[in-house]
């Protein structure tokens, strides 16, 4: 499959998904002027990747080599939730498949508002993610 590569800008993550490389990182900053240009590729990938492990393609991802996707985000806007909303229903499909998937959430120890982020999109998704500090940067 596929490579999806997304170039960060000063309003835009970096978004890096390569399942040969099980790299699945979106990272930066989100507040796009337009959502939908930048999020719905990414969409239509997740859909593909989903369909993809529907027909027992990844078979690299197992007990021993989870699938890892990294959310390491310093600001979202609300219309970008929906969108990670969104991209994490699309990953809850494909960990249903079968394939180990371990959902790592990372926020810095001082931003609290981020990490409740998290846990909010955590509980309406139905899954478990795991939360991981980062320095802080003051």
């Amino acid at each position: 499959m596929e490579k999806l590569i997304i170039q960060p800008t000063h309003l835009t993550p970096e978004i890096k998904f390569s399942p040969d490389e099980n790299i699945f990182t979106i990272s930066g900053m989100s507040a796009p002027e337009d959502v939908r240009a930048l999020y719905y590729p990414v969409i239509e990938w997740m859909n593909k990747f989903h369909e993809e492990a529907l027909n027992g393609n990844f078979k690299v991802f197992n007990e021993n080599n989870p699938l890892i996707f990294k959310i390491d985000l310093n600001y979202f806007n609300s219309a970008s939730a929906k969108f990670l909303f969104d991209i994490l229903l699309g990953l809850k499909k494909v960990a249903d498949t079968g394939i180990p998937s371990i959902i790592e959430w990372y926020y810095e120890e001082d931003d609290i508002d981020m990490k409740e982020a998290g846990e909010d999109i955590a509980e309406l998704v139905e899954m478990e993610l795991k939360y991981i500090i980062k320095p802080s940067q003051t």
